[in-house]
């Protein structure tokens, strides 16, 4: 009987991770997808193109494949993930792009895990702020490129600043942590290059806020990732 129950318990255990790395991705397309749908600039609507599956696909690849390696694939998984959301997102007829491979990442990322009990986890917030410059700096909009210039000490009080708020209010205080933070993002960021924007034609699509329900029953992303 202990054995059936075991085995019970390992295959619920195995159903309950399927479907979060299915449901998870799913609610994440979703919400980028509604939210882009409702947000513009200049009159012209941002939009997301990237199918679902496509990203189902990413997901579970990259799950397992990170679990299997006790974590190593994770920038290769992180930086594939990023590039789906990034290239499949579009403002107006234009697209933007992203050129970023994983293995650029791969080094900072086990440097950080060889230090982590040596800095009690705070060498994270460096890595951090080190893939925030890489994605960005690898993040285009026609011929103009963003560069971002965090690092990790403002990174670090800001955490440590919005986790003292949401400590103190009991999490109340999350809306105005997350304005913290993307204001924080684009205090470091710029987009350099030259940009025509008159070349940009209108080309809403139209999104169901099916996802962006989801994405918050699941409390998953779905916006442009600052970071």
């Amino acid at each position: 009987v202990l054995d059936v129950w075991i085995g019970l318990k390992v295959l619920a255990g195995l159903l309950v991770y399927l479907l979060l790395v299915v449901f998870i991705p799913l609610a994440t397309v979703g919400a980028r997808r509604y939210r882009l749908s409702r947000s513009s600039w200049r009159g012209i609507r941002f939009s997301f193109r990237g199918r679902a599956r496509d990203f189902v696909k990413i997901f579970v690849v990259g799950s397992v494949a990170s679990s299997f390696t006790f974590g190593l694939y994770y920038p290769f998984f992180d930086t594939q993930r990023h590039a789906f959301m990034t290239a499949n997102s579009w403002f107006g007829t234009r697209r933007f792009d992203f050129d970023g491979a994983g293995r650029a990442l791969f080094g900072p990322f086990l440097l950080t895990l060889l230090l982590t009990p040596f800095t009690l986890g705070l060498i994270w917030f460096w890595y951090l702020a080190r893939k925030r410059r890489y994605f960005w700096g690898h993040t285009s909009f026609g011929a103009a490129r963003f560069r971002s210039t965090v690092t990790g000490w403002p990174l670090l009080r800001l955490m440590a600043g919005n986790l003292l708020l949401l400590v103190l209010t009991l999490g109340l205080a999350w809306p105005w942590a997350r304005v913290r933070s993307v204001r924080f993002a684009f205090r470091y960021l710029t987009l350099e290059g030259p940009l025509d924007l008159d070349a940009i034609q209108q080309d809403a699509r139209a999104a169901s806020a099916t996802g962006e329900g989801l994405a918050g029953l699941l409390d998953v992303g779905g916006g442009f990732d600052l970071g």
